[in-house]
């Protein structure tokens, strides 16, 4: 029998805490070498990208395969998310597909944790954060969610070229999470006051003036995810200490990362570390407080692997979804 879970299965099933604690042994396991993680499938259909993404993560049984798509236009023109997926997760002794679930809140939620767990490892220790979070959409709120599990948080900022959009996140994440929230007028304004940046945009150009971020920031990128979009600019790359959620990744799909390449602002030994790496103790984070840190996030179906686990183990004891013989 298949489990089928919908989206509102996978939200009750799916815990922002519990996805940090399962995504960060995720990563270990690829630091370790007991992960197999193909780079992942791309094709571009007319006004959008389809991706393909299988893993298997052998200490934690949990072997998946996600197919997700983006398209910019859907929400103007058919009402649809701009990102929808669907998870197939495996049982790993015999192959049989044991849920099918929709993966557009999973891959959500599995991104914001993996920036709390860059976070958790990356931040200055000790102080309350304010954390500046660039976009208003689903993204931009589990960025915000995962951060504030992470660290203490004393405000955020906001901001969106919708204003309303930006409004109706302070609105929402504010009430969520009991954390004032402030709506930045400009880049620069939110750039003052935060030293935890998410970037969290459909942008294909850079956000902000990578010469502003302050000392000791530390900046999750996380929206660009092609070799010609990137949300952070040049400077803002070389100023940082790099840590990729996996150098292939970033040196064959993240334009935040090969644009810099490209123009010889930076070279591939600028990317210091991945995050398993840092997670194991295998090489450092954070060297000083001035440091600017950047955790890369380009999305890895370790994550959809390790999450898509999870929600279909809570969902059967939730009794959640329903069962089909295919």
């Amino acid at each position: 029998m298949t489990l089928l879970l919908n989206r509102d299965d996978v939200i009750r099933s799916l815990d922002m805490q519990a996805c940090m604690e399962c995504v960060e042994m995720a990563f270990a396991e690829l630091a370790e070498g007991t992960a197999v993680l193909p780079l992942r499938i791309s094709i571009t259909p007319p006004d959008g990208l389809a991706l393909y993404m299988p893993a298997y993560l052998k200490k934690m049984g949990a072997l998946a395969c996600k197919v997700v798509t983006v398209y910019k236009k859907n929400p103007e023109k058919f009402s649809l998310p701009t990102t929808i997926g669907k998870v197939l997760l495996q049982e790993p002794t015999t192959g049989e597909v044991i849920c099918i679930m929709d993966g557009g809140y999973l891959t959500a939620v599995r991104t914001g944790a993996a920036s709390g767990v860059a976070t958790r490892y990356l931040v200055k220790k000790g102080h309350n954060g304010v954390a500046g979070i660039f976009g208003a959409g689903v993204q931009a709120k589990m960025q915000l969610w995962a951060v504030s599990l992470a660290v203490d948080l004393s405000k955020a900022l906001v901001y969106d070229i919708s204003g309303e959009a930006a409004l109706n996140f302070k609105t929402e994440m504010s009430a969520k999470l009991n954390l004032e929230i402030i709506v930045a007028e400009s880049p620069d304004k939110l750039l003052e006051e935060a030293d935890i940046i998410c970037t969290a945009t459909s942008s294909s150009n850079p956000l902000f003036d990578g010469g502003k971020i302050r000392p000791g920031t530390h900046i999750n990128g996380i929206g660009s995810h092609t070799p010609t979009a990137r949300e952070l600019d040049s400077t803002a790359v070389s100023r940082s200490l790099l840590v990729a959620d996996s150098y292939e990744a970033c040196l064959s799909e993240a334009g935040d990362i090969m644009i810099p390449i490209k123009e010889g602002v930076i070279n591939r030994q600028h990317l210091k570390a991945e995050l398993g790496e840092i997670i194991t103790g295998k090489k450092p984070g954070r060297r000083s407080e001035n440091e600017i840190t950047l955790f890369k996030s380009n999305g890895l179906a370790i994550q959809d692997a390790a999450a898509a686990k999870l929600a279909f183990e809570n969902a059967k004891k939730m009794g959640l979804g329903r069962e089909i013989s295919i």
